[in-house]
């Protein structure tokens, strides 16, 4: 109990200074919003690249760990939408409550939990679903809100599919992605300066996000509906998870494998969640207070699944 502690109170110290910071007029809120830009346009696109491009793909590519997983984060995403529209939410509001309980914090909590439980070496099978983590959550995202987006707009087919898809290729995370695929799989080296120069900026994705999040969240009370944070904590802590469980009993992935994710399934949403609700500026504030409910719950459900694993 006391390392999981360890790992998830400074998340909340660095939300909290952010807060403080802008709450108290050290900092404009302007501040925190151009921070928060800065993170989605440059700091987590260069986490990213450097991430993928350095990465073993073919050793830890198996079809039964990815699909373990990211059924349930579908399944989660899809119940997230239904479940905004039956209390009465927007259709672009129940999409980005869809992508809270899709998108989880794989990086920042799922990866110390695993390293802190079974050591550094177990840690490859959560680098294989992060890898195609950010691509496959906001293309889903994207493309559904721009489905819902065209609902009542009347765009033939091709301007439906040509929407979508510069939404998806002119997003920074993407684009980050894609060259670092590119990379990895052509054999191409970076140059060092530039590396360095990438790692440098990539060190302050996390702890400029998490301060961003906690400046922006000054505009809103610490509060929204209730019933969607409960939700989105619900279907992100307990079902993910548990649909991985059984999916992954089911393809008979590996103890190291099975372990990653479900404690990857098993962490809160992810800043990203509020990255895209701020994205199409819809539903920041129960987004906002479900990333930091939910991370607080996340000390108490990730230690029950811990519990249960071989």
């Amino acid at each position: 109990m006391s390392a999981l502690l360890y790992i998830i109170l400074p998340v909340f110290l660095v939300l909290g200074a952010g807060y403080v910071s802008t709450r108290t007029g050290l900092l404009k809120l302007s501040v925190a919003e151009g921070l928060m830009s800065y993170t989605q346009s440059m700091a987590f696109p260069c986490l990213l690249f450097l991430a993928i491009s350095g990465f073993d793909l073919g050793e830890q590519f198996h079809a039964p760990l990815l699909v373990s997983y990211y059924a349930g984060a579908t399944a989660c995403f899809f119940l997230g939408m239904i479940g905004a529209r039956a209390i009465g939410r927007s259709p672009e509001d129940a999409v980005v409550i869809g992508f809270c309980c899709l998108f989880g914090n794989s990086m920042m909590l799922g990866v110390p939990i695993t390293e802190r439980a079974f050591g550094t070496s177990a840690l490859d099978a959560n680098f294989a679903i992060i890898s195609i983590h950010a691509p496959f959550c906001y293309t889903l995202g994207i493309v559904a809100m721009e489905l819902t987006r065209a609902g009542g707009q009347g765009l033939a087919l091709g301007a439906l599919i040509r929407r979508i898809l510069r939404q998806i290729f002119t997003n920074p995370l993407v684009i980050a992605l894609m060259l670092g695929f590119v990379v990895n799989l052509s054999g191409l080296t970076v140059p060092v300066p530039l590396q360095d120069a990438l790692a440098i900026i990539a060190r302050s994705a996390l702890p400029a996000a998490l301060f961003a999040v906690g400046g922006v969240l000054v505009q809103y009370k610490i509060e929204g509906d209730w019933r969607l944070i409960g939700m989105i904590c619900l279907l992100s802590l307990m079902v993910h998870p548990a649909i991985t469980w059984t999916l992954g009993k089911l393809y008979g992935v590996s103890t190291e494998g099975f372990r990653s994710a479900i404690l990857t399934a098993a962490v809160a949403p992810g800043v990203n969640t509020y990255v895209f609700a701020n994205l199409y500026d819809r539903a920041k504030r129960s987004a906002a207070s479900a990333l930091l409910i939910a991370t607080g719950v996340c000390l108490f459900t990730s230690w029950f699944w811990l519990s249960l694993l071989p």
